[in-house]
């Protein structure tokens, strides 16, 4: 949640392309691949609708990067120094290097002079082997690099089929037998895949006109049955983001949603901003962005047992910047709809996910899929950045509770609540 305080391309030709994702630390994260350089080499990386910057760890990194793949500029004979520095902070940690611009490729797609970030300086814990960075999905207006993001100049360059990209993700949260990593479901560039989803994408178009986050204005909530109320205008505008693990709103009504949660509790201390309910108590919510109502699973509600039969809940309470938006819709509600991002018009759409897709969570025999580099069939070149000074973002939040896009394992601090 801390993150939210605060080019022209050409096209070869049009394709599609699929990128396996990577479930990690049971629903913490969910992660894909690409590749950097001549020759590629492949690199695992966060992705995250949330954010609009790439960046890695590079061979020169002195901290916390000692345990995942790193990237070595010298050994790609298409890498340019930016030497503009760049540096991004989120509540619980931070990333710090240099710009930089290569060849970068994903899912059969190839940018040439994508600009990116080669950091040196991790926070420790902030990456969790395998990944080795992030991959920005938003627009390029929040983008600290002032680049063009991989995804809009495939977009805006007519590299895609269809200017669109979509999400189906897996469940495995609270599931015994998961392992750290699982299969995370798949991430579509240029179309959707109609084996993913049933029935029709119901698309809702951005209320701002100008684009930052992928911003959709939640205008129901039904929670147990009950509806509550959503406030209007600016303060119902979410963020539909892949990179953030639960779902984040302002603290009046989070509480309200846990008011219709008999036995539930505000936490306190270093649970300050959760809510604990009975673990036996199954709880539905609904949101509604404009059209249908879409439910998130109980099992999805249910963050993990806290002890004393009581369970934490994944609707947490935050404050954002007054740029960002009042509430982060996450992993928690996407895990339940096959979600498509359309560059044009601006949009987000939502379906009910197939049986097919249904049928991976949980599945712990199906595997977590490896790093491949594929043949190229359609490349772009990136535009300039916007900016030629430094490259910095610092991002803030007055809550006390903190959860970071690229922190892979969820830490929540609850010795003081189970004593």
């Amino acid at each position: 949640m801390a993150k939210y305080g605060g080019g022209t391309a050409s096209s070869s030709k049009r394709s599609t392309g699929t990128n396996l994702i990577t479930n990690q630390g049971t629903d913490s994260s969910f992660y894909g691949s690409l590749a950097i350089g001549t020759p590629a080499v492949s690199f695992d990386v966060i992705l995250d609708t949330g954010s609009a910057d790439l960046w890695v760890a590079g061979n020169t990194c002195q901290q916390g990067c000692s345990s995942v793949q790193t990237f070595d500029p010298s050994a790609s004979s298409t890498f340019k120094n930016d030497s503009a520095p760049f540096s991004i902070t989120y509540g619980s940690g931070a990333a710090a290097g240099a710009l930089a611009s290569d060849t970068v490729q994903m899912a059969g797609f190839s940018v040439a002079n994508q600009v990116f970030a080669v950091c040196d300086e991790v926070t420790n814990e902030l990456l969790t082997a395998p990944v080795s960075g992030l991959l920005g999905l938003a627009w390029k207006s929040i983008a600290s690099s002032g680049a063009t993001p991989f995804w809009e100049t495939l977009a805006s360059g007519n590299s895609w089929d269809s200017p669109l990209m979509a999400f189906q993700l897996t469940r495995f949260i609270n599931q015994s037998r998961s392992s750290d990593l699982e299969a995370g479901g798949s991430f579509t560039m240029g179309f959707v895949n109609s084996t993913l989803y049933s029935g029709d994408i119901e698309y809702i178009n951005m209320p701002t006109s100008t684009q930052s986050y992928w911003i959709l204005p939640i205008t129901a909530i039904t929670v147990q049955g009950n509806s509550i109320t959503t406030g209007s205008g600016s303060d119902t505008y979410a963020a539909i983001d892949t990179g953030t693990t639960l779902v984040g709103g302002p603290s009046d009504q989070i509480a309200n949603i846990y008011a219709q949660i008999p036995g539930s509790q505000a936490g306190t201390g270093n649970s300050e901003g959760y809510y604990m309910y009975p673990c036996d108590t199954s709880v539905t919510v609904s949101l509604s962005f404009g059209g249908r109502s879409w439910s998130i699973s109980p099992a999805d509600f249910e963050l993990q047992s806290v002890g004393q039969g009581m369970c934490m809940g994944s609707f947490f309470t935050l404050t954002t910047g007054d740029s960002a938006p009042s509430w982060i819709v996450g992993d928690t509600f996407l895990k339940n709809v096959y979600s498509v991002f359309r560059f044009s018009p601006p949009s987000i759409g939502f379906a009910t996910l197939s049986d097919f897709s249904l049928s991976e969570n949980g599945n712990v025999d199906l595997g977590a899929p490896t790093a491949t580099i594929g043949t190229v069939l359609a490349a772009a070149t990136a535009g300039s950045r916007t900016n030629t000074g430094s490259a910095t973002t610092t991002l803030r939040s007055s809550s006390p509770i903190i959860l970071t896009i690229a922190t892979t394992l969820m830490c929540f601090v609850l010795n003081s609540f189970i004593e």
